[in-house]
């Protein structure tokens, strides 16, 4: 019979006997139960508070917060312990902080900014400018601009499937190369049909890109679905190349207006609430999935996989390369501002306004 069975047999037999056989450890202990140096952590009111005098200056978060946490290392935490005169083990301290509520944690992305008064109403006026214009057959479209992307062998986040221990050899450095640059894309979303167009700049993302990629859109898609359009809505970030105080912004949708020879109307989203527009969770988020793993190594192939971007509910995207050249630094005068036949709604006209062609 296997030791295994009679040990069993053993504890069903005698369940209040403990004996060698039922591999008690009792006959072979040499001190008595109990016995041995105590535990430095138990009982320790000293060592806890020194413990917590090195961990309470660069606690970082609510302090009223039950979940606390600290970046010192649990070593070093030992080494200064043990300066002090306590002898403690880096895995006792380690034991010891996750029952004071401490715990390694990353950081969240949940501070926006500053929340404006009218930000919910600002919400409202837009989702009801919006709809009223859908109900109507009118275009609505989100525009921004996505990450900034390095163009050449570089790490792209994510993983691909691929051979068993051969992954995707990339650069160990991200410095630019000087001969690709960056890649900036710049999307348009229409709400109604979901679909997306995005230029892929090989320049500077300003105001005159932003608007030549709402061109692009216009003349490449746009026109085709919304023939009978009598105007134009857009729906944007506060800042940017897109912001409501960007004054070549303006300038250039005057000059978009007076080429389409409708009323472009453009309505901005609040301060610190950029994720909130439909672009980024409707096309740049589904984008970024579709290239994860996978180095962005030039700008057709960059335009490739953006166009390649599906979604289960009918997304299309289709992309071009816009190698035009954007300087920097364009001024627009008064002068030039004063041209601008610009309509302000009574509700926050800085963020809620509307650009009239010019005839001419």
């Amino acid at each position: 019979m296997a030791r295994g069975s009679i040990k069993q047999g053993l504890k069903e037999l005698f369940p209040s006997q403990r004996t060698e056989a039922a591999g008690d450890d009792a006959s072979r202990r040499i001190r008595r139960k109990g016995g041995g140096r105590k535990a430095s952590v138990k009982d320790n009111a000293e060592l806890l508070a020194a413990l917590e005098s090195l961990v309470e200056p660069v606690t970082r978060g609510d302090p009223e917060s039950p979940l606390r946490w600290t970046c010192k290392s649990l070593r070093h935490l030992e080494a200064e312990l043990r300066s002090e005169g306590y002898v403690v083990s880096h895995t006792s301290i380690g034991d010891l902080l996750k029952k004071l509520g401490y715990s390694l944690q990353g950081n969240r992305k949940t501070l926006e900014g500053g929340d404006h008064p009218d930000r919910n109403a600002q919400f409202e006026f837009i989702n009801t400018r919006a709809e009223n214009a859908m109900r109507n057959g009118q275009p609505v479209i989100s525009v921004d601009t996505k990450k900034k992307e390095l163009v050449g062998q570089y790490k792209n986040g994510g993983k691909e499937l691929r051979p068993k221990g051969e992954p995707e050899q990339v650069n160990v450095y991200d410095f630019v190369d000087k001969d690709l640059g960056r890649a900036n894309p710049y999307g348009v979303y229409d709400i109604s049909n979901n679909f997306g167009w995005v230029s892929v700049g090989t320049d500077h993302d300003t105001a005159s890109f932003a608007v030549a990629t709402i061109r692009r859109w216009w003349f490449g898609m746009g026109k085709e679905l919304y023939s009978d359009a009598k105007e134009l809505l857009i729906t944007a970030d506060g800042g940017g190349s897109n912001g409501s105080c960007v004054r070549l912004w303006k300038l250039e949708l005057q000059k978009l207006a007076n080429e389409l020879d409708i009323p472009i109307r453009v309505s901005h989203f609040p301060p610190g609430t950029s994720k909130w527009n439909k672009i980024e969770h409707r096309l740049f988020s589904y984008i970024s999935m579709n290239w994860r793993g996978k180095p962005l190594v030039r700008h057709e192939a960059i335009v490739n996989l953006i166009a390649a971007t599906t979604t289960r509910k009918g997304l299309k995207v289709k992309a071009e390369l816009d190698s035009s050249h954007y300087p920097t630094g364009i001024k627009v005068t008064d002068k030039e501002l004063k041209t601008i036949r610009i309509l302000r709604e009574d509700f926050h006209g800085e963020w809620n306004y509307s650009i009239v062609p010019i005839e001419s």
